[in-house]
């Protein structure tokens, strides 16, 4: 009998410790790269993270100067910053894609970027997911100048996605304006300064956060990206041509997206299925700082929300 008890004790301890230990630390899904064709024989560099079932995809998309890697895989030791393993830890699987020039992907033979070449390429790893991995219309999300390529693919494709996030949206839909375009591509160093730039409040910015997000991004990005045709491309912006379920995601204290202009752009969306959410103390980086968990929640609570 006194057996018997100390084989249950045992079992009983055993059983606790399993339910106790978090699934991603048991299996963190591991970090992938896929080479996704497009019309013009250039490869994008799409990276992973998947989990078995998931309850939902999200494609990710980076903003103007850093790619995907830095913005939503970012490793700090003893601390989780990455949006592609907390996404995982939520149920989801998560997709990173780096536009051209940027990350693993690179320049074209015309050393430029457009925007109607981003969305373009945003559209074609849509397909490729469809195709080849049989993921249907998952969400896209983009962050600052990915929140404006992604808009334009939704406007232009809403068939390949089933929501759009919008996170850091650097522009007034009343009036946007953008930089001239150099003669030639400048391909300009990038620094620790512009990497750092991002992180505005102390508040939500430990130190060990940002050096190594400054680390991560100029190893992935030592050159600038050149844009050209921004002005002109860029003009086809039409938040009353959104169609597909829009969640908006605001800073607090984000000085590319102020209230006005972000209420403009929620008011003008062609959906009615809308959601505009306000991280309280967030900045631009609210993925990668101490607001992190709220960024994740903010995005679990859309896509899984209930839907007639």
């Amino acid at each position: 009998m006194h057996h018997s008890r100390r084989s249950l004790s045992c079992l009983l301890f055993i059983v606790l410790l399993t339910v106790g230990v978090s699934p991603v630390a048991l299996a963190a899904p591991k970090l992938e790269q896929f080479a996704v064709p497009t019309d013009d024989g250039l490869k994008l560099a799409l990276w992973a993270r998947e989990v078995a079932k998931p309850k939902g995809v999200i494609v990710l998309l980076h903003g103007r100067t850093w790619s995907a890697l830095p913005d939503f895989d970012l490793q700090v030791p003893g601390d989780q910053r990455s949006v592609m393993q907390s996404l995982n830890a939520r149920g989801y699987s998560a997709f990173a894609l780096d536009m051209r020039g940027y990350g693993k992907t690179p320049r074209d033979a015309t050393g430029f970027l457009t925007p109607d070449r981003a969305a373009r390429d945003v559209a074609q790893a849509l397909e490729w997911l469809a195709k080849q991995k049989k993921i249907q219309r998952p969400v896209l999300l983009g962050w600052s100048y990915g929140s404006l390529v992604s808009q334009l693919a939704a406007q232009r494709r809403p068939e390949l996605i089933s929501a759009l996030i919008l996170y850091g949206y650097p522009r007034d839909p009343a009036k946007l304006v953008f930089p001239a375009d150099p003669p030639e591509p400048l391909r300009a160093a990038n620094t620790r300064e512009a990497a750092a730039s991002d992180f505005i409040s102390p508040q939500v910015a430990p130190k060990k956060m940002i050096d190594a997000y400054v680390a991560a991004a100029l190893a992935a990005d030592p050159v600038r990206v050149d844009w050209r045709n921004q002005q002109a491309e860029f003009q086809a912006l039409d938040p009353s041509r959104v169609t597909v379920p829009t969640l908006l995601i605001q800073g607090e204290r984000d000085p590319a997206a102020p209230a006005d202009a972000q209420a403009r752009l929620f008011v003008g969306l062609g959906t009615s299925d809308k959601q505009w959410v306000v991280l309280s103390g967030a900045d631009h980086a609210a993925l990668v700082e101490d607001t992190h968990p709220a960024f994740i929640a903010a995005i679990v609570a859309f896509v899984s929300r209930p839907v007639r």
